[in-house]
């Protein structure tokens, strides 16, 4: 169809479009990936029993959010059973006290390049505080889909130094045995070279012993006219 200014009407093209559908799918497409919460590396932590101990909890999307709720709970997955609930208006602001029941928790949010920290310390850690820490994220760009994290918590009387010595020791004897051996093979192939270097000598003198003899003999035999 021509244009009002008689040129043809510009098509974005499949790229353009393949785009604009992605786009689109990111929205009203399920299970779309998105917001994704995490406890860190290990979802182990351990505590020594009376100090303080930080529970790990970022979360990220690649779509963005606006007035995300979150919440801590405790051994629970309910909703209204909670340690600490708040809320993230955006990316720039900072969080907003909604519930906080246990004054044993004190949030340590942060906001970085990557992920939004919702962390929170577990103030003088006692052994009946052992147990698993959930940390639940809701999004409302993402229809109000739950995302949660779980780590467990391990409370200790002191912390074991590890003894690496009969570690060390066996490595030690592996390590000496392997050059040990790496020794044995380098003097066995100089051993053998030089054995080789010996025969290949005693051989050519033997060759020039015999051919010197048997021109002498040659010189001795008188000629018969």
């Amino acid at each position: 169809m021509a244009s009002p200014a008689g040129g043809s009407t510009s098509d974005p093209g499949p790229a353009c479009r393949g785009a604009l559908l992605l786009l689109l799918g990111l929205f009203f497409i399920p299970g779309t990936p998105g917001l994704e919460v995490s406890v860190g590396k290990t979802n182990i932590v351990t505590a020594k029993n009376g100090t303080d101990v930080l529970l790990p909890c970022t979360f990220a999307t690649c779509i963005g959010f606006e007035n995300v709720e979150f919440w801590w709970t405790y051994n629970s997955t309910d909703t209204y059973n909670v340690l600490y609930r708040g809320t993230i208006k955006s990316k720039q602001s900072n969080p907003q006290m909604k519930e906080h029941p246990d004054p044993q928790i004190e949030l340590a949010a942060s906001n970085t390049v990557k992920d939004y920290n919702i962390s929170v310390i577990l103030k003088d850690v006692q052994f009946e505080n052992e147990g698993k820490y959930s940390c639940f994220v809701i999004n409302p760009k993402e229809k109000f889909a739950r995302h949660n994290a779980t780590l467990h918590l391990k409370v200790v009387d002191k912390f074991v130094v590890v003894d690496n010595t009969l570690t060390l020791i066996i490595v030690s004897a592996v390590g000496g045995l392997i050059g040990l051996l790496i020794l044995i093979f380098i003097m066995k192939k100089i051993i053998t070279f030089a054995i080789k270097k010996s025969r290949e000598k005693k051989k050519d003198y033997l060759v020039n012993s015999s051919g010197n003899d048997n021109t002498e003999i040659a010189s001795k035999t008188p000629h018969k006219v």
